[in-house]
């Protein structure tokens, strides 16, 4: 399946929203590439996470400038990131004006629950409140929301469907 209208996506939502899932499987269903952007983050980043402390915007902005540059080298990608402000996603399509957003959106409850079952991952469960403190959801002109609890294929098949 393709989307030539839709070359370049956003999976955004907080940490624990299942961005990175669903940006992967989207971008297998797609044939696109996946990006995910807990990777572009530099050490410092995940270093200021890791002990408990929000990044500022100063700290995102050369992720954000990374995200939008390993996108954008792809014909056509899917990038995970949590881009949680418009000013962020703003930052994102200056170098990618056909950006589509997606924002996968759960309840406070399910977020820190899923967050507390996770391993392996250096966002701590107590940077959730500032995180959902941060998050301006895409209006309609933006973007899409996503219903988070929804299982995996159906969620899946709502992005499909958002991308029409």
């Amino acid at each position: 399946m393709t989307l030539p209208h839709r070359r370049h996506i956003l999976v955004m939502g907080v940490s624990g929203s299942g961005k990175s899932t669903l940006a992967s499987a989207l971008a297998a269903r797609l044939g696109s590439a996946f990006i995910e952007g807990d990777d572009l983050h530099p050490a410092e980043n995940i270093a200021k996470m890791r002990a408990g402390h929000p990044l500022d915007d100063q700290d995102r902005a050369p992720w954000l400038t990374r995200c939008a540059r390993a996108l954008a080298a792809e014909p056509a990608g899917v990038l995970a990131c949590s881009a949680l402000r418009r000013r962020y996603r703003d930052r994102l399509r200056q170098t990618l004006p056909d950006l589509t957003v997606l924002h996968v959106a759960l309840p406070e409850p399910i977020l820190a629950r899923r967050l507390a079952d996770r391993r392996g991952h250096f966002m701590p469960p107590s940077l959730l409140l500032s995180q959902l403190a941060s998050l301006e959801p895409p209006e309609a002109s933006e973007g899409h929301q996503l219903d988070g609890t929804l299982p995996a294929d159906q969620l899946l098949a709502a992005a499909l469907v958002a991308l029409g």
